[in-house]
């Protein structure tokens, strides 16, 4: 087992592996950016190590800054949680390079599935479900629309790096195909670098399902069912849950099923989360695999009770899963809120600044990830989510009343947050009904 651990990255992930550390009688070495210099859960770590200004490129995504930390502080290992550098394959080169363990998958497997073009012909060869669409990247645009002839419209235009809705348009017409497509490209590149995209056959009323892996370096690869997360705004997620309302108990064990036996195709080791979107016939088909522990995993972790981010820490150790499939079974249901701090009546503008009251619910069934404390100042620096409100209940209807019960105790003062709008979803019709598309909040918004 490692003796010390470079936290490479902030917040509620960042406290998140330091307790996990601490079970594990390893030494958490956490990086902060000026920022982040007054941040209450750097008091937790054993070691804290500035490295660098506010902006994340001066910072949380400067290899440089961050492999100096780790030598500084003689680290065995870097965990990059999720964002930032997560699903940087060369961030994952270089700590190989620099004889640090990369707690996540190889730079190879991370190539294989962390590029989408990449990834969807790794899943083709394993027997995984994929969309209709182009095999490669389109450059051009006679090819684009041959492709979108043959597929039929609506077509979707993806970028083959990152994620969160850039360089992504869905296309109805071949008029708007064309105008569409060196626009993707180019926003693509603008942010991911890489202005390779491709193209798939859209889904009308899909649901975002999700499936959780753990595999290690020994070749053994397990599922841990699946979670929805058709609650989205602009292809961010606001609302998960596990297990996926109404699945057909055929359908989720296909699909669960897939989803090991691609990460296992891969040679992959560590956490992975292989989405799919669902139609309304409860037909999968893989939209992406992102190689990291996911914001959402705690859900998985009440339904199991598996400790997703320790496990990634012992098997970047070496050590083999201590689980069969046959041992992992799904108790009750469990549903995560982001709590942002956003205001949803104004656009949901940042609403950054100093919290005066924070009093975060708690009782039976109530899980609070949070690095947030009366006296934080939210930063305007970085991503808005100050905190994850979990619940976890006999079923899903009772998981709803929970929520509900514990979003009423909340309360953070005077910046706005998101806990006004989860409120009003925990009592909108459509959504405790179950079974909602991906654009159902945005409908409801408007």
């Amino acid at each position: 087992m490692f003796k010390r651990v470079l936290i490479a990255n902030r917040g509620e992930i960042a406290l998140r592996i330091i307790r996990a550390c601490r079970e594990l009688s390893i030494e958490a070495v956490c990086v902060y950016s000026t920022a982040d210099r007054e941040a209450p859960y750097l008091r937790l770590a054993d070691r804290a190590i500035c490295i660098g200004a506010a902006p994340a490129k001066e910072s949380y995504i400067n290899i440089a800054r961050i492999i100096a930390a780790a030598e500084i502080a003689d680290a065995d290992a870097i965990h990059p949680g999720y964002g930032f550098l997560a699903e940087r394959a060369d961030f994952s080169q270089v700590c190989r390079d620099c004889k640090i363990e990369f707690i996540g998958p190889t730079p190879e497997a991370m190539g294989k599935l962390g590029d989408k073009i990449a990834c969807k012909q790794t899943a083709k060869a394993a027997r995984v479900p994929t969309f209709p669409g182009s095999d490669g990247a389109v450059t051009e645009e006679e090819e684009a629309v041959e492709v979108a002839g043959k597929i039929g419209y609506p077509v979707i235009i993806k970028a083959a790096a990152g994620g969160g809705g850039r360089g992504m348009r869905v296309c109805r017409t071949e008029a708007s195909l064309r105008m569409n497509l060196r626009a993707a490209s180019q926003e693509a590149q603008a942010a991911f670098g890489d202005g390779s995209v491709f193209i798939e056959k859209f889904l009308e009323h899909a649901r975002h399902v999700e499936v959780q892996v753990l595999g290690d370096k020994h070749g053994h690869a397990i599922h841990l069912y699946e979670r929805d997360c058709s609650m989205q705004r602009r292809h961010q997620k606001v609302i998960e849950e596990a297990p996926g309302p109404d699945i057909e108990r055929r359908k989720r064990d296909a699909v669960c099923e897939a989803a090991a036996r691609l990460v296992k195709a891969a040679n992959y080791h560590g956490a992975a989360t292989v989405e799919f979107l669902m139609d309304e016939k409860q037909n999968f088909y893989m939209l992406e695999v992102n190689t990291r522990v996911q914001v959402e995993h705690p859900v998985t972790e009440l339904i199991t009770g598996i400790d997703i981010v320790k496990a990634t820490i012992r098997v970047a150790a070496g050590e083999r899963l201590p689980w069969k499939q046959s041992d992992i079974h799904v108790r009750g249901h469990a549903m995560e809120c982001r709590i942002n701090a956003e205001d949803p009546e104004h656009g949901f503008r940042p609403s950054p600044g100093r919290i005066a009251v924070f009093e975060p619910p708690g009782g039976p069934g109530v899980r609070m990830d949070t690095h947030a404390v009366a006296g934080y100042t939210v930063p305007p620096n970085y991503d808005s989510m100050i905190g994850k409100l979990i619940v976890h209940a006999d079923d899903r209807g009772q998981c709803i009343d929970r929520m509900a019960r514990a979003l009423a105790e909340f309360r953070v003062e005077p910046i706005k947050t998101t806990i006004p709008l989860h409120q009003r979803l925990m009592q909108d019709a459509g959504f405790r009904a179950g079974g909602v598309d991906i654009h159902y909040l945005e409908r409801l918004l408007k």
